[in-house]
This record gives C-alpha cells, structure tokens and sequence, in this order.
C-alpha cells in the first residue's frame, strides 16, 4: 500500500500542480480546489499507515490462535483418551438435529453392540421395560435437565448402570457395567424395586377386591385394610376401622385362628360372620409371617346355599333315576363314580359294597369284565383306553355293545362341561329283535323279490300292474319302460304270447287276475314254451283285489332229473358191479390162494417126502408170493367193506404190549432177513384200552410192514406207545429214504406206492387200510418225513371210543 501511495504520490503532485496552476489563473475556486486535493492525498497516505499497523497486528493475532488450538486439541485428545476406556460409554446430546457423540465402550458380556446406531436402539439390547425407562430417563434429561441414576437389567442377564447429567449446555448419559459390590447393590435396588411395585399391585388389588382382607402387627393389632373390611365392620373408611380396631371376626373366630397357628403357620376355615346385621359364611385364610399375620375372607353363603340346593337336586335326581329301566352312571372329573341308578347296579350285577365306596372307572370296567358283562374283546387293554378317550371329548359318543349273553346295549357318553362323564345304558336287545323282524319282513315283500329266480308279478283289482321283479321280465323278455308304464294285464298277454299261444292258459290267467267271483282260489299250471323253456305258473289272490302271479323256469330242474335218474340207474349197476366183485374176490380168490398155500405148506413138510434144496427154494418162493398176495386180497376185501359201510368194530379191551408183540412176529422173519433192528418202548402205564383188538394189530401191522419194506439193511426200527391225555399214541418211525414233499399228500391214497432205492414199492394199501381203521375207532393218523432222514408215523386213538366215524375215502 505504501509503494501504492508512494506511486500514486508523483501523479497527485503533477495534478496538484496542474490545478494549483490552473486555481492560480482561476482565482479563489482554485484555491479550495486545490486545498481539497491537499486532503485526498493526505487520507490517503493515513489510509496506508492504518491499513500497514492493522496487519501486522491481524499477524500476531493469528499465530496466537494457532498456539492456542494446538493446545486445544492436544487437550482434548488426552480427555478423549481418558473417557474412550472399555468399562465405559459416554452419550453426549448437543441440540436438536444434532447427532449425538458416542465414546468409550462397555464389555462385550454386558451384549451392548459396538456400532454407534445399533447402541442407541436400545430396545436391541435391553429388555422392553428398561428399554422404556431409559427413554423416558432421556426425554427427561434434554428436556427439562433431570439428573438420572438407573440400574437396568440387559438382554444377557448383567447389570448395566446408566446415569444422566448436564455439562456445558449438553445432556450427557455414562453406561457402565456394574460388577462387585455395585452389582449387589444395583440387584437388591432392582429387587426392592420388582417387591415394591408387586406389593403396590397387589396391595391395589386387595383395594379393589370385594372381599375382605386385613394386615396385623406381631401384636395382633390392624395395621391395614381394605375397603371392603371397612365396609363389612360399617366403617366409614379403612384408615378409621383399622385405627379403632373393628374387628370382623367375633371372638370365636379369633381364637380358633390363634390356635391354628399354634399348631401351623396356616389358617383355612369356614366361619359365620355378622355382616350388616345378617350372618353369613367366609371362606377364612390367615397367614402368620415375622411381621405379623395377613388374612382374606371370601363370602360363600350364596356357594353354601347353592351347594345345599345342588345336595337336594343330586338326590331328587337320585330317585328319579332309580325309577328309569335305562342304566345310568355318573363319573366326576377324577373318573371316580359319584352317582348311579338301580337299573344300572341290576344290568351289570355290581355288589352295593363296591359302588358305595365310589371306585374309578377303570376298577368298575374291570368289575363288568369279570361279570361277562362286556364285550369280548382280544385286547382288553386298549379297547378300555379306546372307550376312556371319551373323557378328551366335547362331543358325546355313541358305543355299541354286544354282551357275551346275547344281549346288546347302546352306550352313551355325555361328557360334562366342568368334566367328568355321564354313561347311559340302553339295552336294546328286544328293539333290536323287533326291528330286525321288521326289516326281514320288508325285505321279504321287496328286495326278496328281487333276488328271487322266480318271476313273481302283482296286479291290482284294476288288472294293471302293481309290482313285479327282474326274473319276470328276464323270463318273458319284458322291457323295462314298458313295465314302468303300469300296463294292463291284456297287455302283457299279447307281449308273451309270442313265446306262448296257448289261449286257453292266457284266459285262465286274466280271469283269475280280474275276476270279480265271491270266491277266489289259487291255481297252478305249466307251460311249454316254443323256445323250449318249461314254466311253471301260479295264480294266488291277495288281499284288497291283488293278485300275485309267478312264473319258475322249470327246464333246468326237468333236465337234471332225468340226468339224475340215468345216473341214479348207472350206480345202481355200479353198486351192483362192486359187490359182484367182492363176492368174486372172496370165493374166486380167497379159495385158490388158501389151497395154494396149504399144499404149498404140505409139500414143504418133511413127512410127506424129502425135497432137495431147489425144490425148498421153490416151495419157499410159492409160499411168500402166495402170503403176499393173499394179503393184498384181504385189503382189497377190508377196504371194500368199510366203503360198502358193512364193516362194524368189535369192541373190547385191548392189550396194548400184548398186541404189540403179536403184530411184531408177523414181521420178525423179513427184519432178519432185512437185517433190520426192531425197538419197542413201551411206556409202563400204557395199560389197556377200549378197541377192536384185531384192527389195532392189524395197523400196528401195516405200519411195520411198510417201515421195514422201506428200510436199508442193518439199520433200525423204532416202535413207541404211550399214553397222550386221552388217548393211546403209537409212533413206528424207521432210517428208510424218507418221502418228498410232493408225494407226502397222497401217501394214505389207494394204490399209491413208489420204490425208493433197493426198496420196491407195495401194493399201496398198506397205510390206506391204517387211516381207514384209525378213523373207524374215531382217531387220527399223521406223517412226518424228509428225505434223507427217514420217515415217522404216529396214530392216536381214543381210549374209549364215543362213536365210530365213517372212513374217509
């Protein structure tokens, strides 16, 4: 500005000049002119020197100031320092739309979050309630300066103490986790807090209830009560009545509480108190605590009353049920019973004992079980829980119950709305017989008919058709709309007789339909059709003018008579054949065999002539060949008398060992030449039983027989008998080849017989002849085998036969 000034200085002074010049030659304007532009420069120069000072001090200013905010700042990051620590969060609220300053941080147990947005939400990490109070303890902070201290509880179960303050203009809010001494004593505010207002609410509570409630010292004076105390002693309000100590309870009642606690802390009793001048029942509790005593009374005079009228009702009741037929029981919530009815105790025959000690219900099901008054069930178990499932329903139940005597009951289950079960039971064993001969009687007037092969049609005293089933109009060829028609009795003559036309059978039928005779009698007749069907048809009135005609297809019957009689005709010869051959068998056979044997017997004895050993051989052969056959013809022949039913048991008494061993000789020369072992066992009580004697060994025979026949060389066959409940069991089981499995079934089949191994096959008649005699004397016969593993056949026959069972074919 000076080198300006001093710039500017020359040009002024050249124009000062110039105007001074021109002043002078101007006069005395040139002079003021002059003297003006004298004071511009002078200014201006002053300007300078101003402006120059002005600077310089600005400068000082400056340098001061930065000093200053260095100072500052260092300051201020050492008290950031100081509060950003981690047992600590510090909120400092400057004005409104400003955000707030957050620093320091508390531990990571306490679940305060560390981002600065999410910890000011503070119902994320504190529970509702002290999340409310904490807001309000804010409001109140920015709002009017309010100084807070809070403990409050947080979402993770610690402690956090939260106090309020205002600093230079702000609201600032310090959270710190509270541990040691001030973690109790933060707990015992907290907890005199929750006491407090629990003891205000319930205190509020008893203000507001309508039931009288007191507070005594350790004395036994009234400290406190409610309104309705004060209003049942006819105080004008609780302060007076517990100020002149009215008491509710007359001296009775007193002491009976006094000597309650004596005996216990706890008081529970009815007694009558005067209240207004009339007396009635509370329901009296009274506490003893190291205070002194608190007690509340409820009035139950209307519940007495009403419990005394619900007495009379039950018992009203009581009578009026043992006057129904229907059984009635009824079971309280407990499912114990509380209330029955005779016919109930009569239907089930329950001892009176046993229902006047009230017994649950599982014990009075248990009771019916043992009567046979229940169902049988397979499960008794889980058909009881089934029927007891009624107690978890709303809806009454219906159950059907079909008793072991033939009787049937509908049971119902009404549950009550307080709980408990109400069953009813209806026997309706004689509505069920009724409606059951009702339905057979409508079935047999309807859907018999449509069931029946027969066509029956009704027609009405008009003629016109009434009723008829599908076999009459199958028989005649009938169409369906036509009959829905309802036609004329005519008419449907002129629809048959195209299968018929025989008019005198047609003019039979109409008259008897719509005949107007006094006397109207049946008839019947037959028709024979073009097609070749024989019918059948009978004419039979009804009440009310009806008439009923039927119609059967007799060709069928007709047909299989004739095949019945040409059959009858063909076993008649058949029958006539058998006995034929068994007349032949016994005296064609028999007799050659017998001589063939008996001189075969005599050639083979030395008295009659020595024969060399070829000759013994053959004589030998002739014999065996001979007994075999002859043994096959005697099966012949005793199978065909038991089939012919000629064949009667001679009953006696049989020895088991002694029949035994005759039936065991008759085998003992083939086990030797087999080199076959015979065991026997005997049991020792085996005794003796009622049987044909001759039958029994000639099946232990059998048996034998075919268990040697099949059994390898040197190997053993075991007989057992013993005695099985009642009956005798033999069981001849041998180490043969055994049976396949396809061939076991038809092992007791006539004239089945296959050679296994070395052995060769029978005649297959040998255990045929043992099932038919077994199941003569009324027993059983069974086989158990596997190849490989030899065979096992056991017989049980009764010990007294009761009657003689035909043998199966």
């Amino acid at each position: 500005m000076l080198a300006s000034s001093l710039l500017f200085i020359p040009g002024s002074t050249a124009s000062a000049a110039d105007a001074l010049s021109s002043t002078a030659l101007s006069g005395p304007s040139g002079v003021v002119a002059l003297s003006a532009s004298l004071g511009v420069v002078l200014f201006s120069i002053l300007s300078v020197v101003v402006v120059l000072r002005a600077r310089r001090r600005a400068e000082r200013d400056n340098a001061a100031l930065r000093l200053r905010l260095a100072d500052l700042r260092s300051a201020a990051d050492r008290a950031e320092a100081l509060v950003d620590v981690d047992d600590q969060r510090l909120v400092a609220w400057s004005g409104a739309g400003e955000a707030p300053l957050v620093m320091g941080r508390l531990p990571e147990i306490c679940g305060a979050p560390v981002d600065r947005s999410n910890f000011l939400a503070f119902g994320t990490w504190l529970p509702p309630a002290s999340a409310s109070r904490l807001d309000a303890a804010i409001e109140r902070l920015r709002g009017r300066g309010e100084t807070f201290t809070l403990a409050l509880d947080t979402r993770s179960g610690t402690v956090v103490e939260v106090t309020g303050r205002t600093s230079a203009g702000r609201a600032v809010a310090r959270f710190r986790d509270l541990t040691g001494d001030r973690l109790t004593l933060a707990e015992l505010e907290s907890r005199h807090r929750r006491l407090s207002l629990e003891v205000g609410a319930m205190r509020a509570l008893f203000e507001a209830a309508d039931m009288p409630a007191w507070i005594r010292n350790r004395d036994g004076r009234l400290e406190w009560v409610n309104a309705a105390f004060a209003r049942a002693v006819e105080a004008p309000d609780p302060e007076d009545a517990a100020e002149r100590g009215a008491e509710l309870l007359d001296t009775a009642g007193r002491q009976a509480i006094i000597r309650a606690h004596a005996a216990g802390p706890f008081f529970s009793g009815r007694l009558p108190i005067v209240v207004a001048g009339a007396r009635r029942a509370f329901d009296v509790v009274d506490v003893v605590s190291e205070a002194g005593s608190a007690g509340i009374a409820v009035d139950v005079t209307e519940l007495e009353t009403l419990q005394s009228t619900m007495r009379r009702l039950v018992e009203f009741h009581a009578r009026t049920l043992d006057q129904l037929a229907t059984a009635v029981a009824i079971f309280g919530a407990d499912r114990r019973l509380r209330s029955y009815n005779a016919a109930f105790r009569s239907l089930f025959g329950l001892d009176d004992a046993f229902l006047a000690a009230m017994p649950d219900e599982s014990a009075v099901l248990d009771a019916m079980r043992a009567g046979r008054r229940l169902p049988e069930q397979a499960d008794f178990k889980s058909w009881r829980k089934e029927l007891l499932a009624a107690y978890q329903s709303v809806d009454t139940r219906e159950h059907w119950w079909h008793l072991p005597d033939g009787q049937t009951l509908r049971v119902l289950s009404n549950p009550h709305p307080q709980g408990g079960m109400t069953w009813i039971y209806e026997n309706v064993t004689e509505r069920l017989d009724l409606e059951s001969r009702y339905n057979a009687l409508i079935q047999v007037q309807g859907e018999t008919l449509d069931h029946l092969s027969e066509g029956v049609v009704v027609f009405g005293s008009d003629g016109r058709l009434r009723l008829n089933n599908p076999a009459f109009a199958e028989i005649w060829q009938l169409g369906a709309d036509f009959l829905a028609d309802r036609p004329h009795v005519g008419e449907i003559v002129r629809a048959c007789r195209r299968f018929h036309d025989q008019p005198a059978d047609w003019a039979n039928l109409t008259a008897d339909v719509i005949g107007v005779g006094d006397r109207r009698a049946a008839r019947s007749g037959r028709m024979e059709r073009r097609d070749g069907h024989m019918l059948d048809y009978a004419t039979i009135p009804l009440p009310n003018g009806q008439t009923m005609v039927t119609f059967v297809d007799v060709s069928d019957s007709v047909r299989v008579a004739r095949a019945l009689t040409e059959k009858n005709e063909a076993l008649e010869a058949a029958d006539g054949l058998k006995n034929a051959f068994i007349q032949h068998v016994s005296y064609e056979l028999r007799s050659p065999l017998t001589n063939i044997i008996g001189f075969t017997q005599l050639l083979s004895d030395d008295g009659v002539g020595p024969l060399n050993d070829k000759q013994r051989e053959y004589t030998g052969y002739i014999l065996s060949s001979s007994g075999a056959l002859l043994a096959i013809v005697n099966d012949i022949l005793d199978l065909a008398t038991v089939d012919a039913g000629i064949i009667a048991l001679e009953l006696g008494d049989v020895d088991v060992a002694a029949t035994i061993s005759a039936a065991t000789e008759g085998v003992r020369d083939r086990l030797v030449e087999s080199r076959i072992r015979l065991e026997t066992s005997i049991a020792p009580d085996i005794g003796s039983f009622v049987g044909d004697e001759k039958r029994v060994r000639q099946i232990l025979y059998n048996l034998l027989s075919n268990a040697v026949g099949f059994s390898p060389t040197d190997s053993r066959v075991v007989l057992t008998a013993k005695r099985n409940g009642a009956a005798v069991e033999f069981t001849v089981a041998d180490e043969g080849p055994g049976i396949s499995p396809e061939f076991i079934r038809q092992v007791f089949d006539r004239f089945e017989s296959r050679t296994s191994g070395a052995a060769r096959g029978g005649a297959g008649l040998g255990l045929a002849i043992v099932k038919s005699f077994v199941e003569l004397h009324g027993g059983t016969v069974a086989i158990d085998s596997e190849e490989g593993r030899g065979t096992t056949v056991t017989v049980r026959l009764p010990t007294r036969p009761a009657t003689m069972a035909e043998a199966a074919e």
